[in-house]
């Protein structure tokens, strides 16, 4: 370790600070290292006592669902919630006065890509994917079921995505006096309405519909492809989506976001037998209807997403032994990789970097954010609320304070979004001590997941983020039923999203076609009126009543939940894989990561609680999954098998900790396990956690 200025600071990131963030920013490095050492000195404490105050409202919770278990009462339950200020006063109306917003952000509705920044080959295909081919993205998924996707192209797949497209073009571009499917060639284009064409490419055409573009290639014989702007934006994941326990992950995470920010990010791929180097697209040329040229953005606006206030890592020791908060270290060094940009404006056109910060926990962690950004911008010199701030609505402390947690960041707030999937895992773990849960089919059903994706879209509109800021919905988690997501997710917008998750380039190109059937800011104008969702509803807790579930169906979810959590945490834990798509218990592929992790291990922890199941059977069950799981993974040559040995095995102790500790973790979060069990498997020694 290296001492700077009193911090213990890993050689690997000494390194990369001065070698290859620092130059070119204006910032020198003792500059940069003793600021750093002032914020974290100020501000470490500052953080301990939050996650504290998380743990101690926690305690009450549990101690009065213990206590009123059998004559629970809701009203009773939110002036008690109201009492300890879990549930704070909210303060008279205000909107929101972030300024310099990029219009992917302020005003155009599209999809957003969530990737592990750490994967550079995820990285640049998803800052790539700003546009896409919706002849290929029907091709090669179920979105089309006519003919077959696989071996030698096939005509009558073909046709039948020619006339899906054509379709598409008749509601989103609609010809006077013929369909698309019948045009030939450019002479033959009649628009109905001439402004939704802008321009003009090599060898194609430009449209526009609800803000976003449309460019119709033509060869000799016709439509030879139609191109669709797609991920608007896209959120560079440095948390749920990474498994980064240390300097050397923590280097990997920031080099590739510097990268991006340089613009000098590649990664040499071998597809097909062919050997490329992926790098980012510059901006596509065209020229106006009077024959003036001009381009169009070639990326998505990235943005990067933080780790939350919780956890911490051992690539900074502070001055009293205790490892640097990982949230504070992400916000200084991703904001100053992030200078980069802020020259060339390749990324952010008005200067702005969008920080996304989750798993927050009510208005006082909003605002020790916003804190902490300040902090940085004054360390960095960079003007006050160049930060923006996203603040992901995944906690249920922040789902029924949102408008005062809004208000703690109204200056800078980009976006809010629901993340369902952390929501419902700490819905089971606040609640934990009430009664058993519903089983996990049943939670989207339950009354409070429909008024809190609500109440978020109430909220958002009544502080003003229509046409100010993204108000978004969580990820479409099934990446190979796109057939699905396109009768599905439509849905998003229809709720009064601006924007909602993709897993991939190809799920972007078709949810794209959703913002050009559905006009997101005449949703939200009518939402507007509506009546707000109730909090009472919000906090409605999915217990099961009276259950009534036979052995058959206990034993079936309880299958459920341990072979989607081993298949994700051996990845995890052995090869420090944070994000993939695992196969579930019927070979369905889903994208997992820790907060579907977070959702399952606090289900099945929650039962064996309330004697549903024993820790007997759960651990039989996990036992006989990860046999399942090992053969899943039996093609992996890296694969480490667990049912070999399950005392040897750190997935599958990691796995079992995760359940029958799974009531006594920090608000169910799987970080810390997780971590440690990473640790151990690249051979280092897990530091004590201090919020523990």
């Amino acid at each position: 370790m290296i001492e700077k200025f009193g911090l213990r600071v890993d050689p690997l990131l000494v390194e990369f600070v001065a070698a290859e963030a620092l130059p070119d920013t204006g910032v020198s490095e003792g500059a940069f290292w003793s600021a750093f050492a002032w914020i974290l000195n100020d501000l470490a404490p500052k953080n301990l006592k939050l996650l504290k105050t998380r743990g101690e409202l926690q305690h009450k919770i549990d101690a009065w669902n213990s206590a009123n278990a059998d004559d629970y009462d809701s009203a009773t339950y939110q002036q008690f919630l109201e009492s300890i200020g879990y549930v704070v006063a909210e303060g008279a109306d205000f909107k929101i006065t972030t300024a310099n917003l990029d219009f992917e952000i302020a005003v155009t509705a599209g999809p957003q890509l969530v990737v592990p920044v750490n994967n550079a080959r995820f990285a640049l295909n998803a800052a790539n994917a700003r546009w896409g081919s919706l002849f290929d993205a029907l091709y090669g998924t179920d979105a089309i079921s006519a003919g077959s996707n696989t071996g030698a192209y096939d005509p009558i797949r073909g046709a039948a995505v020619i006339a899906w497209a054509a379709e598409f073009l008749d509601r989103a571009v609609p010809l006077r006096e013929m369909t698309w499917l019948d045009v030939k060639t450019k002479a033959d284009l009649n628009l109905r309405d001439d402004e939704q064409w802008v321009g003009d490419g090599e060898g194609s055409y430009l449209f526009i519909n609800n803000g976003i573009h449309i460019e119709v290639m033509f060869n000799d014989t016709g439509i030879a492809d139609v191109v669709l702007e797609s991920a608007l934006s896209t959120i560079m994941d440095c948390e749920d989506s990474v498994a980064a326990v240390d300097a050397e992950d923590k280097v990997l995470v920031y080099r590739n976001w510097l990268g991006l920010m340089k613009f000098d990010l590649t990664e040499n791929i071998s597809k097909n037998g062919k050997f490329f180097t992926r790098k980012l697209n510059l901006d596509r040329p065209f020229t106006d209807k009077k024959g003036a040229p001009f381009s169009l953005h070639a990326r998505s606006l990235m943005l990067v997403r933080n780790v939350g206030h919780l956890m911490t890592n051992p690539a900074i020791i502070l001055e009293d032994g205790s490892e640097v908060p990982e949230g504070i270290m992400d916000a200084m060094i991703t904001s100053l990789c992030a200078m980069h940009d802020l020259k060339s404006k390749k990324n952010s056109r008005s200067g702005s970097i969008y920080i996304v910060k989750p798993k927050m926990h009510g208005p006082d962690e909003v605002a020790f954010a916003v804190e902490i950004f300040t902090r940085v911008e004054a360390a960095l010199g960079l003007p006050r609320n160049t930060l923006k701030i996203g603040i992901m609505d995944e906690e249920r402390r922040t789902t029924v304070n949102l408008k005062e947690c809004i208000r703690a960041a109204k200056e800078r707030v980009f976006f809010i979004n629901t993340g369902f999937l952390d929501r419902t895992g700490d819905e089971i773990h606040t609640s934990m001590e009430l009664g058993p849960m519903v089983r996990k089919g049943d939670m989207k059903q339950a009354a409070w997941i429909g008024a809190y994706e609500n109440r978020n879209v109430d909220v958002g509109l009544a502080v003003g983020f229509a046409g100010h800021g993204q108000i978004g919905k969580g990820m479409w988690a099934m990446p190979d039923r796109m057939a699905d997501m396109l009768v599905q997710k439509i849905e998003h917008l229809k709720s009064g999203a601006s924007t909602a998750w993709v897993p991939s380039p190809t799920a972007a190109v078709l949810h794209a076609t959703h913002y050009h059937r559905v006009n997101v800011a005449e949703v939200q104008e009518q939402l507007k009126s509506r009546p707000p969702a109730s909090l009472n509803d919000i906090l409605s807790v999915p217990i099961a009543n009276r259950p009534n579930w036979t052995a058959g169906d206990i034993q079936a979810e309880l299958d459920n939940n341990a072979q989607g959590l081993l298949g994700y945490v051996v990845r995890w834990v052995q090869q420090g894989v944070g994000c993939s798509k695992v196969p579930d218990i019927k070979n369905v592929g889903l994208m997992e990561d820790r907060a579907t992790l977070r959702i399952s291990s606090q289900h099945m922890a929650n039962w064996i609680r309330h004697g549903v199941c024993s820790k007997a059977q759960v651990l039989e069950t996990l036992k006989r999954m990860a046999a399942v799981v090992d053969r899943q993974n039996a093609g992996d040559a890296g694969y480490i098998a667990m049912s070999a040995d399950f005392e040897t095995s750190l997935a599958f102790q990691a796995a079992c900790d995760l359940v029958f500790k799974g009531g006594e973790q920090p608000n169910g979060y799987t970080e810390p396990l997780l971590h440690g069990f990473r640790l151990k498997a690249k051979g280092l020694t897990p530091g004590p956690m201090p919020f523990t």
